[in-house]
């Protein structure tokens, strides 16, 4: 299967109502983990490199050349996408290195430059046909926008997408980047709300602390495309721990970080299940 467009992944599933999963690759052993994920639950995936993660490995192209490698030799649909972007340079580098998606993220900049920037960058991306997600307000920290009490207004949004020419639309219903516990509270009726005003498909970030039901209902509610990354790294980490636990003598980094990948591919198969609603 060669590597899809995010679109081609998120426009169907938006008309039909059903959830994607898109899962940050933090190292190349977590590319290849969501494949396998996605490939046990007979399921499309986008894998997610942020800015974060770029800032970590110090350059966007090895770890973009890995993991875009790693979707061209899928056997299920795979888009690889930009997360969280700040900077415009590096959204240019990523459309030239073949990423299918980006999402800019023009949070901290007022609205009338927030629009102006976010629509110079669709502008950019729509010329080498990649796909855009951008956010209104702050989504991208542990407060801002999906602190509890702060909500994404639909009649913003709505404006907001006409302004712009996105393509998808991160909003704020509830949730709360780097949670680890399950237990965010959405806002359902503002998500039916939102995908009623809204003429692009809505992006939940945060997605690790809410629960499975709570993403299944987000979904059924209106939202498309659901980021998760807390969550694998939990478990990443975890099964890494035991291993070491259990094998403390082990030097060979390939043994632990095996298990490590093997957990993410069984977790992120379950949560592709959870957001189709067959789990």
């Amino acid at each position: 299967m060669p590597l899809v467009g995010t679109g081609q992944i998120v426009h169907p599933a938006w008309t039909s109502r059903t959830g994607v999963g898109a899962f940050n690759v933090i190292h190349l052993e977590h590319a290849e983990a969501l494949v396998a994920g996605a490939a046990a639950a007979d399921s499309p995936v986008i894998l997610q490199i942020s800015e974060n993660c770029v800032r970590y490995h110090g350059a966007l192209e090895p770890i973009a050349a890995g993991t875009l490698a790693v979707a061209r030799a899928a056997s299920v649909p795979v888009a690889v996408h930009l997360d969280h972007a700040e900077s415009v340079e590096l959204v240019h580098e990523a459309v030239a290195l073949g990423f299918s998606s980006v999402m800019y993220d023009g949070s901290t900049l007022d609205y009338p430059e927030n629009v102006a920037q976010t629509k110079a960058v669709v502008e950019h991306c729509h010329a080498a046909g990649v796909w855009v997600e951008a956010e209104l307000g702050e989504v991208g920290g542990k407060d801002g926008v999906h602190a509890p009490g702060v909500r994404t207004d639909p009649d913003e949004a709505a404006a907001f997408v006409a302004a712009t020419g996105v393509d998808a639309l991160a909003v704020a219903v509830g949730s709360s980047h780097a949670m680890l516990t399950r237990d965010a509270t959405l806002d359902h009726a503002l998500i039916a709300k939102l995908r009623a005003a809204v003429s692009v498909p809505l992006v939940l970030h945060g997605s690790s602390g809410v629960p499975d039901a709570d993403l299944f209902e987000a979904v059924r509610q209106g939202m498309t495309k659901i980021n998760i990354a807390t969550q694998l790294s939990k478990v990443f980490t975890a099964a890494i721990r035991t291993y070491l636990a259990a094998y403390p003598d082990t030097v060979d980094s390939r043994k632990y970080l095996k298990s490590g990948r093997d957990a993410v591919a069984t977790e992120s198969a379950r949560l592709l299940k959870v957001l189709a609603g067959a789990e």
